[in-house]
């Protein structure tokens, strides 16, 4: 009953949405934003998820500032090290930015940025010693530590088992019967699979989205009409098995999604559709009507469509965006630390997140949005022979939003000692400063989806490891 009580809900807001696009005789969605809002946008939030592939450097994203922990790190980091004038202060902590990301520096001021240290699989607290005592396959310590495709599964499924299927998205999604499923405009990934729903993969602005030949700017020609009015019955019969259901299910969803969809996402910077306060916001990636960079085109996308969250339905939406490149074996840095692959990352990161918290300011929505990055693991402390770290495993992570207890930090941050109580290593060899995370995904994912509407006593389902953690469930950056 609830399934077919949102279907006429969906109809009835479309009706109405197409009657009121005529009224006005312009139809945009910029201008529909003006107008009330629906019910489906009724205690509206979003969470927008960034993954950032390869593992990024968080030693290197937030460095103390403090002396003592400073010369520490300088020591260690050597060719990387970041001068600590060089920093973007965070004014009132003893941290500072990467000196690439400058643009985050308001939002920290205006108390909407929080780092998060050293998070990462855990799948309960774990002491060196317990790590080094751990019989081997012992589910205290998370599987294939230090793989690239292991660590990005466990961080996107909220768990210690690279077999997982679904992702904690995915399933904060299924349970709360969110009308959409995850919405990716990053590609595929494991964050949104639920059980019987994949993630909705939306292109990047001014992209065709939809079925060619069968959209419905396409049915004025027969055969097209004809083939639509087959596939349609064709999904419309009852199915006599639970997947052959859910696929006709997806496949009907589609369609639906595609024909309300279509004309927000093939929307670019400087169109008659276009919404003024996204456009102005992002002006510094804009270039020639495009948004550049990997990021950017994603977060303008999802800034298009949480502005439009009555266009898209639902009073729960989740974002999914990526950006690769950040496996830097080697020249991680370039003539200085403050230059090189790196700090171009940091760069691109910060000014696409900044230019997306900007167009959210601008259109009320700053405290209805969270966003926040997960990433494969950290690098190491030390520097490799080639100028670049390797893998790790604790980093730190970035939150951002209105709701958002910003401008502190959350977490602990390791001690700056190889062979220390944080660092795996003992013998010679591996004193490479590969840190045991101090707060788990689970923690993260819960903080986040506590605030998103799942109930506490709901959060187990969701993150199978969180009991293992006691009353240190969430970690209170929002």
């Amino acid at each position: 009953m609830t399934h077919i009580h949102h279907f006429h809900s969906r109809r009835r807001f479309l009706g109405a949405g197409g009657a009121l696009a005529a009224a006005l005789g312009a139809g945009s969605l910029a201008n529909l934003l003006l107008v009330p809002r629906t019910a489906w946008a009724a205690d509206y939030k979003a969470l927008v998820c960034i993954v950032l592939y390869g593992g990024n450097d968080g030693m290197n994203m937030v460095v103390p500032t403090d002396t003592t922990r400073h010369d520490a790190y300088a020591a260690v980091r050597g060719p990387l090290a970041l001068p600590r004038s060089s920093l973007v202060a965070l004014s009132g902590s003893d941290y500072g930015l990467h000196p690439a990301m400058a643009p985050l520096a308001a939002h920290w001021n205006s108390g909407m940025l929080a780092p998060v240290f050293n998070l990462g699989p855990l799948h309960e607290p774990l002491t060196k010693q317990q790590y080094r005592d751990a019989p081997e396959g012992s589910e205290t310590v998370p599987e294939s530590l230090f793989s690239h495709s292991d660590q990005q599964i466990q961080w996107e499924t909220g768990t210690t088992d690279s077999q997982t299927r679904t992702g904690w998205g995915g399933r904060a999604s299924q349970h709360l019967a969110t009308v959409n499923p995850v919405i990716s405009l990053g590609g595929n990934g494991h964050f949104g699979v639920e059980d019987l729903r994949m993630p909705l993969v939306l292109p990047g602005p001014g992209a065709g989205f939809g079925a060619y030949g069968l959209r419905p700017e396409d049915q004025d020609w027969e055969p097209n009409r004809l083939r639509k009015a087959a596939i349609d019955a064709l999904y419309a019969a009852p199915q006599p098995l639970e997947l052959g259901a859910a696929f006709a299910t997806q496949q009907r969803s589609a369609f639906d999604v595609s024909s309300r969809l279509a004309g927000l996402v093939g929307i670019r910077p400087g169109d008659a559709d276009a919404i003024p306060q996204i456009d102005a916001a992002f002006a510094p990636l804009i270039n020639g009507g495009a948004v550049t960079g990997q990021l950017g085109p994603q977060l303008y996308q999802a800034a298009k469509l949480i502005a439009a969250n009555a266009v898209v339905q639902g009073n729960r939406q989740m974002f999914f965006a990526q950006m690769g490149g950040f496996d830097t074996h080697l020249n991680q840095v370039g003539g200085t630390a403050t230059e090189g692959t790196h700090a171009a990352l940091m760069g691109e990161l910060a000014l696409a997140l900044s230019c997306f918290q900007n167009a959210l300011v601008a259109l009320g929505l700053a405290p209805q949005v969270t966003t926040f990055t997960q990433s494969d693991f950290g690098r190491t402390f030390a520097p490799n022979e080639s100028r670049g770290t390797d893998h790790a495993w604790g980093n730190h992570q970035l939150v951002l939003g209105g709701a958002v207890h910003g401008g502190q930090t959350y977490g602990s941050y390791p001690t700056l000692q190889l062979g220390g109580p944080d660092d795996v290593g003992l013998e010679a060899w591996e004193l490479q400063g590969r840190w045991i995370p101090s707060s788990s995904v689970d923690q993260y994912a819960a903080t986040l989806l506590g605030w998103f509407g799942v109930a506490d006593a709901d959060l187990n389902d969701v993150l199978p490891n969180l009991a293992n953690f006691g009353s240190q469930r969430t970690l209170g950056f929002i």
